[in-house]
């Protein structure tokens, strides 16, 4: 694994593994990150398999995400990550804001999505949100969603169901549920804001993705930007 730091006890710390395929951007980063009190960086990797090797040997919090990375892709990793480690959360840092990237990121369960003109600051407030279950998207990223939800509202393809309204028979809980996911909240996260339990949470998407015929994740980011709700 390159460039992996020595792991001390650090007790209410957030444990953060760093990606990112150049070593000239991923070793200071993980150094600026370490001079955070509550942030530990218990590794850095140079590509996915390396992320789910780190964090397969845990504890780990949160993945500081590149995009393009070789071996395993920042989405195919953080999918994979979603999927068998739910419990840490991902923040993509990337250079690329285009639509294929930001949905692919969301709809594979990033809880944060920043660009690489973020600054420390940006960083560490992403991480520690991410950390909490909350989620914090760059002001780009953003405007970007915000755009293309417009954009398909005015003009949706005949099997999208972005520019149509919500159903009238969505419950209050749905409707705030959708308002969540559409800010970027993971299950977890939603859990904890309602104080429900994650099955009751998925209980409610469940009936609302059928209500709504939202395909995933994604596809509700776009509807509850499209509705007002996020």
């Amino acid at each position: 694994m390159s460039g992996t730091s020595e792991r001390t006890e650090g007790p209410g710390r957030l444990k953060v593994v760093v990606a990112d395929d150049q070593a000239a951007v991923r070793e200071p980063l993980a150094a600026v990150l370490g001079l955070a009190e509550d942030i530990e960086v218990v590794a850095a990797a140079a590509d996915g398999g390396e992320v789910l090797a780190a964090v397969a040997t845990g504890p780990v919090d949160v993945v500081l995400m590149d995009l393009r990375m070789p071996v395993m892709d920042g989405i195919e990793t953080t999918r994979r990550l979603t999927e068998e480690h739910p419990e840490v959360a991902v923040v993509v840092l990337t250079t690329f804001a285009d639509d294929e990237s930001i949905l692919g990121a969301l709809g594979a369960g990033a809880r944060g999505y920043l660009t690489k003109n973020a600054g420390r600051q940006d960083i560490t407030r992403a991480i520690r949100a991410a950390g909490a279950g909350q989620s914090v998207l760059d002001r780009e990223v953003q405007d970007r969603l915000l755009a293309t939800a417009r954009a398909k509202a005015a003009a949706p393809a005949p099997s999208d169901t972005a520019g149509q309204p919500l159903p009238d028979d969505l419950t209050p809980r749905e409707r705030e549920v959708l308002a969540l996911i559409g800010q970027g909240l993971s299950n977890r996260g939603i859990a904890e804001k309602l104080f429900i339990s994650e099955a009751t949470v998925k209980t409610h998407i469940n009936n609302l993705f059928a209500k709504t015929h939202i395909r995933d994740r994604a596809d509700a980011v776009r509807r509850a930007i499209a509705a007002g709700l996020a």
